[in-house]
């Protein structure tokens, strides 16, 4: 497992200055903030960006977040499968691997909405392959459908592109009706990429982003998630993905030399 620094971690810095705070903090893999790089490519080319993260010796393992994509309709869809497209080709332009899809699924659904989204989640996994990407599709705590692992896994499995996984978001998974046996439906197949996090002394049902805290600070049990990474042989990236303000006045290299030491505590790396 390779530990990875969210650039939402530190939301209010720029891309630049992320790059150069990840190596300078210790750890050479990151999660892109996709609205980040497109604020910073309005004045900097793909090849002056390729050339800062090959520089600093980092890594771009992942980007996040596309919505919109799974049941949107008319002129909606289109903008949103448009923004889609340029975002992987910026993926496939700087060698991001995988791509975040959240499952915004806010309303409730019924089976004509449920077949539209699986249709559409399977569109945009072709779409991806094009790229050489990989999606990874997020479940979200708090919605209406798609709030656990479970049944984020049986859309990835019911869409049935191979280049279509599960973000595995220890916020989510905790925060929704996700249970401890659904980590067993986990593979190497069906398995993108991962987010961990904490949140300590908040209820479920009322905890925000702003509440994540670094891994082993909270009251989130995440020995069962690493042992079942393990127990897969997951080796990909797993990404400290918090939203917490406090750390955004905080100087970007001592963020993230915290983050990453609490993400090896956890991981068990050395």
């Amino acid at each position: 497992m390779t530990p990875c620094i969210s650039q939402a971690v530190t939301l209010t810095t720029p891309f630049e200055a992320d790059i150069v705070g990840a190596a300078d903090g210790g750890c050479s893999s990151v999660e892109v903030w996709l609205t980040k790089l497109e604020t910073h490519l309005e004045t900097h080319s793909l090849d002056e960006t390729n050339r800062l993260v090959q520089n600093r010796s980092v890594t771009l393992v992942a980007a996040a977040f596309q919505g919109g994509l799974l049941l949107s309709q008319g002129d909606a869809r289109a903008a949103h499968f448009d923004h889609f497209k340029a975002r992987l080709a910026l993926c496939e332009a700087l060698g991001i691997p995988t791509l975040v899809v959240v499952a915004d699924f806010h309303q409730r659904l019924d089976e004509t909405s449920l077949q539209r989204s699986l249709v559409s989640l399977a569109q945009a996994g072709q779409w991806a392959a094009g790229y050489g990407v990989t999606l990874a599709l997020e479940f979200q705590g708090g919605n209406s459908f798609c709030a656990c692992l479970d049944t984020a896994v049986m859309l990835v499995e019911q869409c049935g592109e191979p280049n279509v996984g599960v973000c595995l978001d220890a916020f989510h998974y905790y925060k929704g009706p996700s249970k401890p046996e659904d980590l067993r439906r986990l593979t190497l197949r069906n398995l993108a990429h991962v987010q961990l996090c904490d949140v300590p002394g908040v209820p479920r049902e009322l905890m925000t982003d702003a509440d994540r805290v670094f891994p082993g600070e909270g009251d989130f049990d995440l020995a069962p998630i690493v042992a079942r990474l393990r127990e897969i042989g997951y080796a990909k990236a797993v990404s400290l993905e918090l939203l917490n303000p406090v750390l955004w006045d905080m100087k970007p290299s001592q963020v993230v030399e915290l983050g990453t030491t609490a993400l090896n505590r956890i991981l068990g790396i050395a």
